[in-house]
Formats: structure tokens, C-alpha cells, sequence
């Protein structure tokens, strides 16, 4: 496989940053017009039908019979249940914070893996987690006030957990699939599934402003849907954990799309709750690269000691 120039790399992971920190500023725009379940399904039926065009220009796989269940699923927790909990949360709390509280996604992932798939934790996983809620407690409190914080703003948390459920769900699929046609396939689903809230859309887009009707053609055309065909992109010529490095940085850019396009004031403590939690995330990453580079180092070790030495 050939590598493309190191800068199309970097234009690349850049404009994926772009397109997902935009995210959080695309849906408090959204919100003023339409509800949660609305813009969710807006959204993602123009993510579908864009997906649509890049499949048929691309190409994609077909699934096999028996893994269109598990598909299904995917789309449940990567679209249906993420997006609704995550429009729902922000209603509630700010673009900024949503940013910070949607990138914790790995912490949950770590309690998914001990109390569900029974995988052994060690206690350096358990001092990041604990460390990472920490830093949630942190964003809360700088965002509104521990005291003033509406619960329903903690939907924000529930779509975190189901993302983390999609990805432990989608590491069995990679191998079968490209990570396009993967995308696709959980993005269609998932907009089927909230077609649930159809009723009254059509009405609610002829009703809703210019601004924020392109706000939302924006959010389902790169985050939702270029962003997705970008990191598959990425991810065929560069190692996950170098490419998940970059992810770091869509909550600070998030934060200035947000002061900047949306006004919005980001207090010391949001920062600070950010940089802990991303640091505790960025902790749990590295675990996995230390560990091996260790294994190797042993394992190099034990090549040259069998070697025999000349006398």
C-alpha cells in the first residue's frame, strides 16, 4: 500500500478534528429549533443519503446474513441511543462542556471491560478511571455549579457509555469489514431507527431559520458523514493508537469554535476538567503502548541470551 505525503496525512487528521469539534456547536445551534429526537434523525438522513454517494463512487461490502443483527446493534448504540442522549444532554448543559464530557467515552469503556466481558483491570486502568471521573466532577462544576447542574445534563455521560458499548461491540466486526463500510452500515441502521421521530419533521424544517437549518446540513455532511469517510482514511495507513492521539485535541478546539461562533464563556474550571480527564484518557491509551514496547523489550532480551558467545 502506498503512503500518501506526511502533509495530506496532517490536512487529513486535521479536518477530521475540525468536522467533529464542530459538532457540539452544530447541535446547540439545532436545538433551538427542533427537539433532541429531530435533529438527531435530520442529521443522520443527511449523513445517509451523502454515505449513499460515497458508496456507490467507492464501494462497499455486503454483510453476511449473520452479522446483520450485530449491524443493527452498532447502529443502536454508535447512532440511535449516542445521538438522542447526547442532543438531549445538551440542552442543559454547554457546547464546550459537551465536548469534554463526550470525549470520557474510554473511561466507561475500561468499567465495560471488567464488569461485563470479565477482562482483568490493572490498577494503573483503575487510578485513570478514577482520576477521569474526577476531572467530570471538575467539568460540571465549572460549567454550572455542582448545585445548579440540571441531571438531565448527565445524559451527556449515557451517551459516552454508549459509545464505549459500540466500540467494544465493533473491535469483533473490524476485521470483516473496511472501516467505510462499517460507517456505512451504522449509519444507515441507526437513522432507521430514528425514524421514530419523523412525525412533525418535515413541518419543523419549513418552520426553522436559514442559519440553523445549514447548521444542521453541516453537522450531517462532516461530522456525521465525511469525518467517518476521512478517518477510515487515516486509519488504512496509520496505527490506531498514533491516529486516537489526535482525538485529544477536538475538545480544546471545540472550546474556541464555541467562544467564538456561539459566544460562549469556557471558565478556568472547564478547562482544568478537561485537561484531567484528557489526561486520564491519554493514560489509559498509553498503558497499551508501554505494555508492548516492554514485551518486546523482553522478548529481544531472551533472543540474545540464547545466543551463543564466542569464547
Amino acid at each position: 500500500m502506498n503512503t500518501p505525503p506526511p502533509l495530506k496525512l496532517t490536512l487529513v487528521v486535521a479536518s477530521v478534528i475540525l468536522c467533529w469539534a464542530y459538532s457540539p456547536i452544530g447541535v446547540h445551534m439545532g436545538l433551538h429549533s427542533y427537539s433532541p429526537g429531530q435533529l438527531a434523525l435530520l442529521r443522520f438522513l443527511i449523513a445517509s443519503v451523502f454515505m449513499g454517494g460515497v458508496a456507490l463512487v467507492v464501494g462497499i461490502g455486503r454483510p453476511q446474513s449473520r452479522d446483520v443483527p450485530w449491524l443493527l446493534v452498532l447502529g443502536f448504540f454508535g447512532v440511535f441511543l449516542h445521538h438522542t442522549c447526547l442532543n438531549s444532554g445538551q440542552q442543559w448543559v454547554t457546547a464546550a462542556a459537551s465536548s469534554v464530557l463526550a470525549q470520557s467515552a474510554p473511561l466507561f469503556s475500561v468499567l465495560i471491560a471488567f464488569f461485563c466481558l470479565k477482562e482483568r483491570v490493572s490498577v494503573w486502568r483503575w487510578s485513570c478511571v478514577l482520576l477521569g471521573l474526577a476531572g467530570v466532577l471538575v467539568v460540571i462544576w465549572g460549567d454550572h455549579g455542582v448545585g445548579d447542574i440540571d441531571p438531565r445534563g448527565l445524559l451527556i455521560l449515557l451517551a459516552a457509555v454508549s459509545w464505549s458499548v459500540y466500540f467494544a461491540i465493533q473491535k469483533h466486526y473490524a476485521h470483516r469489514y473496511s472501516p467505510l463500510t462499517m460507517a456505512c452500515y451504522m449509519v444507515w441502521s441507526g437513522t432507521l431507527m430514528l425514524c421514530v421521530n419523523l412525525p412533525g419533521l418535515p413541518a419543523t424544517v419549513v418552520r426553522a431559520p436559514l442559519p440553523e437549518n445549514l447548521a444542521v446540513l453541516v453537522l450531517g455532511v462532516f461530522p456525521s458523514a465525511l469525518a467517518y469517510v476521512a478517518w477510515g482514511f487515516v486509519l488504512k495507513h496509520v496505527d490506531v493508537s498514533r491516529a486516537s492521539v489526535a482525538m485529544y485535541l477536538i475538545p480544546p478546539v471545540a472550546m474556541v469554535m464555541a467562544a467564538t461562533l456561539l459566544g460562549e464563556h469556557v471558565s478556568v474550571q472547564v478547562m482544568l476538567g478537561a485537561v484531567i480527564v484528557l489526561a486520564s484518557v491519554a493514560a489509559i491509551s498509553l498503558e497499551g503502548r508501554w505494555r508492548s514496547i516492554a514485551k518486546a523489550g523482553h522478548a529481544q532480551a531472551q533472543t540474545q541470551a540464547q545466543v551463543p558467545r564466542g569464547g
